[in-house]
């Protein structure tokens, strides 16, 4: 963990709680290449009508676009909550080579918790993982919102 991991992670939460008032569900994705920030989003799944706009999706689209390559080699995705199977199975075909996220997902997680898709030595790709950035801030966005909807 790194003084820029904190950082870069400080603006996926400003995406997530983006995505909480515009009434998703609060997680924020922001993909660095070399040094900067390409492409940044919160959850986008009701805006869109997609149950796939995930903000990890919503973020490996556009920066496959901004790259011109759907192989997203030299870039990091921070996300404020560990990713579930469909975005981890994204990360593998786009190849991310790093993932740091905030809180884990007891309920979906698929990076450590309920399934561990970006290590399984099975896959034609692996992931390094650097978890736990800004842990409390992350889950306290989740839970929240929640909260306020119970």
């Amino acid at each position: 963990m790194t003084e820029s991991d904190n950082a870069y992670m400080q603006k996926a939460l400003n995406e997530a709680r983006a995505a909480a008032d515009a009434g998703e569900v609060p997680i924020g994705a922001v993909l660095v290449h070399e040094g900067r920030i390409i492409t940044r989003s919160g959850n986008r799944t009701i805006r869109d009508c997609d149950p796939t706009a995930h903000a990890e999706i919503v973020v490996l689209r556009k920066a496959a676009r901004v790259l011109g390559n759907y192989r997203l080699a030299e870039t990091t995705l921070y996300v404020t909550v560990e990713p579930c199977s469909m975005c981890a199975g994204a990360m593998i075909q786009a190849r991310i080579p790093r993932l740091v996220y905030g809180a884990n997902d007891p309920k979906g997680g698929a990076v450590r918790t309920c399934f561990q898709i970006l290590s399984d030595p099975r896959l034609n790709h692996q992931v390094e993982v650097t978890l736990g950035v800004l842990a409390p801030e992350c889950a306290a966005v989740i839970q929240s919102f929640f909260a306020e909807r119970r």
